[in-house]
């Protein structure tokens, strides 16, 4: 096995870690009596920097080290407040300021300032990844200002009815410890993809991106702390699922990802030192049909795909009826997912009948990720029911990390690729506007999609704060996209999650997948 390898880039940091945690000076005997939990992710953690970050399967990077303005919470999620202590908005619903609380600090001790919050919305706006789709149209650079110390404002280009909900992405980073390790004026890029300046529950120990990161538990935090929290935090890379479930079988592991094969969940069920449950999710799985390249531009390619899926053999068969049918892109709970929105069914001679319609038709080619089981099955069913009708398709296997950096590159990424659309924050925004809207293209728009109609509903629901007026538009949207065969739309999940029986209070958030590891407490 690869061994960690220390974080810091020198002595003196790296005691500043430890004394933040509070583990300079134990023993080893107390070291021995601290409370380990160990997380197996089938999803590598290739970089640690929050801004060029914004996934779910490396989230726990964010929602462990950093902390934000808001944050979700329980299931089904709600908004709360975190490091703000007070908030006023302006009657036109364009100017934010909010009161910071008092003494939250970093890892190496320095106290949050408004500064620094201003620095990391700079810092995404400037670099243009991670969660920079869901900003770059709203704060303009160098419009958000530190009032003082603990108040800081934002004034928006114009009214954006989910910024609340969207400051849960911006993670505040040490401005100061950040600067300092600039180089080229680079943000400091390079050295926080394998560091962290966060003020999170847990401060980051050791980092392999072969292997995941160990992190300790922040004594200091703001939030506090329950009756037996978990002191040392672990978050392991294993590709392979029965890898993972067996480890969790034999306590190597204390949890691992909740969306395993029906199979494999059905060992952890039988097994007594586990104790599994299940919870409404908002995370739909679907595929990105690349609209940029030919002959996916033709709406009768895409009608011809949809049709040529399977959705009962793969959501009752090979899922065992473990998801639920979704027939758009907004999650079934969520409101603005139109009632009784009918979508496609498995039909080759439909499919067939559409396929003859396209020019210039060409083998075409499906990204499906590693270690995932249900991406690459999805992808293989509907290898099989292209073939059915005549058309080539190729399978190409790749971790998530290897297909991320394709989604905002038009030209380098695959034609379709099977995937989940978790939940970022709750509001039909999330699985619209973000996706879908042509502004969006190279920034969250992975499949380059573009309706006029489509656009001019997701800019108006932005601005319109009736949440009644909003469904209406997002239904019409919904359709819209079904309509176009915008994606291949397939199912909502449920999560299913298998935990070793010593631990308890774990509160899942389908923001999040449960891998905020601070409202867990461990027995024994």
């Amino acid at each position: 096995m690869t061994k960690f390898v220390p974080l810091s880039i020198n002595r003196r940091t790296a005691l500043m870690g430890l004394s933040a945690a509070g583990l300079i000076g134990m023993n080893g005997e107390a070291l021995a009596a601290r409370r380990k939990f160990v997380t197996a992710n089938n999803n590598p953690y290739d970089i640690l920097d929050p801004h060029q970050l914004f996934d779910i399967g490396r989230i726990a990077v964010r929602l462990n080290m950093y902390d934000a303005l808001t944050r979700w919470v329980d299931n089904p999620p709600k908004l709360q407040m975190w490091l703000v202590e007070k908030a006023d908005i302006s009657p036109d619903g364009k100017v934010y300021t909010f009161t910071l609380k008092p003494n939250v600090k970093f890892h190496d001790g320095t106290v949050m300032t408004s500064a620094d919050v201003v620095y990391s919305m700079e810092r995404i706006l400037a670099l243009k990844k991670g969660a920079y789709g869901l900003f770059k149209d709203v704060v303009e650079p160098g419009t958000t200002k530190a009032l003082d110390p603990r108040t800081v404002q934002f004034t928006l280009k114009a009214p954006f009815a989910v910024f609340m909900a969207v400051l849960s992405e911006l993670w505040v980073v040490n401005s100061a410890l950040v600067k300092k390790n600039e180089k080229n004026g680079d943000w400091g890029a390079d050295w926080l993809s394998k560091n962290e300046a966060g003020s999170g529950g847990y401060a980051l120990r050791r980092y392999d991106p072969a292997v995941g990161f160990q992190a300790a538990r922040f004594e200091g935090h703001f939030a506090g702390w329950g009756k037996n929290p978990i002191d040392d935090a672990e978050f392991r890379v294993v590709m392979e699922t029965a890898t993972r479930v067996l480890g969790v079988m034999k306590g190597e592991f204390n949890t691992t990802d909740g969306y395993l094969p029906a199979e494999q969940m059905a060992r952890m069920k039988e097994n007594p030192n586990i104790k599994t449950w299940e919870a409404e999710s908002i995370r739909t799985f679907y595929f990105i049909i690349n609209h940029w390249k030919a002959p996916l531009n033709d709406v009768n390619m895409r009608k011809a795909l949809c049709y040529a899926f399977d959705y009962d053999g793969f959501n009752d068969k090979i899922l065992s009826g473990t998801v639920v049918r979704n027939n758009g892109i907004i999650p079934n709970p969520m409101w603005g997912a139109p009632k009784g929105l009918k979508g496609y069914t498995y039909d080759l001679d439909k499919a067939k009948y559409h396929l003859a319609q396209v020019k210039n038709v060409r083998p075409l080619q499906i990204g499906a990720m590693a270690g995932y089981p249900q991406s690459e099955q999805a992808a293989q069913m509907l290898q099989a029911g292209c073939a059915k009708i005549g058309l080539e398709v190729k399978i190409v296997t790749e971790p998530y990390t290897t297909i991320a950096p394709k989604l905002n590159d038009r030209e380098r990424a695959h034609d379709l690729i099977p995937l989940w659309r978790s939940a970022y924050f709750a509001d039909p925004h999330n699985w619209t506007g973000f996706l879908f809207n042509t502004k969006n293209f190279d920034a969250g728009n992975a499949s380059y999609y573009s309706n006029p109609r489509v656009d001019e509903l997701c800019d108006q629901a932005l601005i319109v704060t009736d949440q009644e007026k909003r469904r209406v538009m997002y239904e019409e949207v919904s359709q819209i996209l079904v309509e176009d065969a915008a994606g291949i739309f397939i199912n909502n999940t449920k999560f299913h999650g298998a935990f070793t029986k010593n631990t308890k209070s774990i509160r899942f958030c389908p923001i999040g997948d449960a891998q905020d590891v601070r409202w867990i407490e461990m027995e024994g």
